[in-house]
C-alpha cells in the first residue's frame, strides 16, 4: 500500500510539475510569460477552463486538439508531463522524503535543461545557476555528498569545460562549447561533487555517439562539424548518478 501511494503521489505531483514545464518551454524563448496570465490555446487564444488543464488526462480525452477551434495541441504538453510524472515516481520510490523531493527536483530541474538546450541551444543563465545555491542547500540538510565535494565539484566542474573552450578556440579559432556548458556542469558538481564528473562526462559522451550512430544508421549525414547539444547529453547523464549516489 506505501509503494502504491508513492507511487500515484509520484505521478500526481510529476505531472502537474511537467505542466508548468512545458509552458515554460514553450513560451520562455519566445520572449513570452509562463507566469503571466490564465493557460488559453496557442492557436485560438481562448481561455482554457479548468477542466481542460488537468495534466495527461485532458489532452487524452480531447485527443490532442482544442474543443473550440480544433487545432492541434502541441505534443510537447502530453510528452513533458509523461516524463517528468516517470521522474517523480521513480524518485518516490528510490528515496526516502525529504531526499525524495530532492531527487524530484533535480530530475525536473534537468529535465527543462536538456529540453530547452536540445531545442534552442540555449542555457539561460537563470535556470542553470539557481541549481548552485540549492546543491549546496540539499548538502546542508544532509542529503547525497559532503558540502566540500560540492564546492570542490562547482568549481571544477567550471573550469574543466571552461578551459576545454577556451583551449578549442585557441586551436581552431572559433566556439566549440556554448558559454552555459560549463556553468551547467558546475551546477551539477554542486549536486554531485567532484568525483562523478568524469563520469557524467564520460555519459554524456556515449550518448552522443549513440545519438550519432542512431543518425548515421537512418542515413543521415554526418560530418565532423555536426553539433551536439552538450548541455542535453549532461543533464540526462548525471541525474541517474545522483539516484545512486543521493542516500
Amino acid at each position: 500500500m506505501n509503494t502504491l501511494l508513492l507511487t500515484l503521489a509520484g505521478f500526481v505531483l510529476g505531472a502537474v510539475v511537467g505542466s508548468f514545464l512545458a509552458v515554460i518551454l514553450i513560451r520562455w524563448p519566445d520572449g513570452r510569460s509562463a507566469l503571466g496570465g490564465r493557460s488559453q490555446c496557442d492557436s485560438c487564444g481562448e481561455k482554457l477552463r479548468p477542466g481542460e488543464l488537468v495534466p495527461i488526462l485532458s489532452y487524452l480525452l480531447q485527443r490532442g486538439r482544442c474543443r473550440r477551434c480544433g487545432a492541434a495541441i502541441d505534443s510537447r504538453h502530453l510528452l513533458i508531463e509523461l516524463a517528468a510524472a516517470a521522474i517523480g515516481i521513480v524518485a518516490a520510490l528510490a528515496h526516502p522524503f525529504p531526499g525524495a523531493l530532492a531527487t524530484a527536483l533535480l530530475g525536473w530541474w534537468l529535465l527543462l535543461i536538456a529540453l530547452m538546450d536540445l531545442e534552442y541551444q540555449w542555457l539561460p543563465d537563470r535556470l542553470t545557476l539557481p541549481l548552485l545555491p540549492l546543491g549546496w542547500g540539499v548538502a546542508w540538510i544532509g542529503i547525497g555528498p559532503a558540502l566540500q565535494d560540492r564546492l570542490i565539484g562547482a568549481a571544477m566542474g567550471f573550469l574543466m569545460l571552461w578551459l576545454v573552450a577556451a583551449l578549442y578556440k585557441g586551436l581552431r579559432g572559433w566556439e566549440g562549447l556554448g558559454g552555459g556548458d560549463p556553468k551547467l556542469l558546475a551546477a551539477i558538481g554542486a549536486w554531485l561533487g567532484w568525483q562523478p564528473l568524469p563520469f557524467v562526462l564520460l555519459g554524456a559522451g556515449l550518448l552522443g555517439l549513440a545519438a550519432v550512430l542512431t543518425n548515421w544508421l537512418r542515413g543521415q549525414k554526418v560530418t565532423g562539424t555536426d553539433r551536439l547539444p552538450l548541455g542535453t547529453l549532461m543533464a540526462i547523464a548525471a541525474w541517474p548518478i545522483w539516484l545512486l549516489i543521493a542516500s
